[in-house]
């Protein structure tokens, strides 16, 4: 048959289509079989995104991984924590350890403002025992009930002994205790558990708890420097650190041996309230290059501006001393007494520091942090 030549081209435009789709059959085939081998469209992996979304969406490929040593295990750490020994808690309120009353005698002078009482209290057979450390405090449980019918709550108190009492023996534990009384609508009202203690006896019963706190305690180190501001009672915990440093027979007994710098500063309205004066000036003549005393009588004597003197006024009169054994980090600060003389000392410090460029509000946190600023009021 013959052909003419515009059916030929015709037929052959015809074939065309036949011939893009076999191509396309044998692409398609041969994309599959690489999906299958690659586990990837080998069509799709040639389409370009843009920069913009490839930065979006693109993950970096992980590393090849290398052989590592296992971790190494972490040091266990063999040092003792400071104080982990000191006993808390030994009796709790709701089941206390019964003292002895031993002792219970003024703490005052002849025409001091006031009652505060020294007492004493027999621990003996406990069990456990009831231990304790310089600058703890323990709760007593006054006899009776309250208006509700229900026994009264602990009330705290410094305690005012060593670890080895007042007999040296190790059990007895001693307080020091102001009576409290105020005035209200006309009468005079006296605290509840400050009085039941003022007016014990020896051989009276009394529920105590604890020991609590370990904030007002010393530091471990001899060479340590201690700087004490007390007002009042609060002078508890002073008496048991000064025992502890000077007392010859303490010193025989725990093996500790102060070298360092105490310095206690001592607040009171009157010669005659100054609490164990006598014992504190017999530990300055006896160690004179460790021990500074320093009073602070609000009625007999007057500060700089013709005022009261208080014990922050002593506070501004030595700040330079002060402040340059601050900048030892071996000095600790105890303050302890009515939270009243805390603005007052805070005022001294900041006034004191400021003199030698520091900033107090900044300082004292700092001090507190590092377990240098020990501080209890009430």
């Amino acid at each position: 048959m013959a052909y003419s030549e515009t059916k030929v081209v015709i037929g052959g435009l015809a074939h065309i289509p036949i011939i893009i789709g076999f191509f396309y059959l044998i692409r398609r085939q041969y994309s599959f079989g690489a999906m299958l081998r690659t586990g990837k469209n080998a069509l799709s992996e040639k389409v370009k995104t843009s920069p913009s979304k490839a930065n979006a969406t693109a993950k970096p490929a992980p590393a090849p991984s290398k052989p590592t040593a296992p971790p190494a295990a972490k040091p266990v750490s063999t040092a003792k924590k400071p104080h982990a020994d000191v006993p808390v808690n030994t009796y709790k309120p709701k089941a206390p350890f019964t003292g002895t009353v031993t002792e219970n005698y003024s703490a005052l002078k002849e025409g001091a403002i006031g009652k505060v009482q020294h007492i004493t209290f027999d621990l003996s057979g406990g069990d456990p025992e009831f231990n304790y450390v310089e600058g703890q405090s323990c709760g007593i449980l006054a006899a009776g009930e309250d208006a509700k019918g229900k026994p009264h709550r602990p009330r705290l108190y410094s305690i005012a002994s060593t670890r080895y009492g007042d007999n040296f023996a190790g059990n007895t534990l001693s307080l020091c205790v102001r009576q409290l009384q105020y005035e209200k609508d006309g009468e005079t009202v006296n605290g509840v558990c400050s009085t039941y203690l003022c007016n014990l006896s020896p051989g009276d019963k009394v529920k105590i708890s604890g020991p609590v706190g370990k904030e007002m305690l010393l530091p471990e180190e001899e060479d340590s420097n201690i700087i004490m501001l007390a007002t009042g009672t609060g002078i508890a915990p002073m008496r048991a650190y000064l025992r502890r440093m000077f007392e010859p027979t303490e010193i025989e007994k725990h093996k500790w041996n102060f070298k360092g710098k105490a310095w206690l500063f001592m607040g009171a309205p009157k010669t005659a309230n100054l609490l164990y004066d006598e014992d504190f000036e017999h530990y300055k003549s006896k160690f004179p290059e460790n021990l500074r005393y320093t009073k602070a009588i609000s009625r007999e004597q007057q500060n700089t501006k013709g005022g009261r003197m208080y014990i922050q006024d002593r506070v501004l009169e030595h700040a330079e001393e002060i402040f340059n054994m601050i900048e030892n980090p071996k000095t600790h600060i105890y303050l302890c007494g009515l939270k009243g003389m805390e603005p007052g000392i805070d005022e001294a410090m900041t006034t004191a520091a400021a003199a030698k460029g520091l900033d107090w509000s900044e300082l004292r946190p700092k001090l507190r942090k590092a377990g240098r600023w020990h501080a209890e009021t009430y």
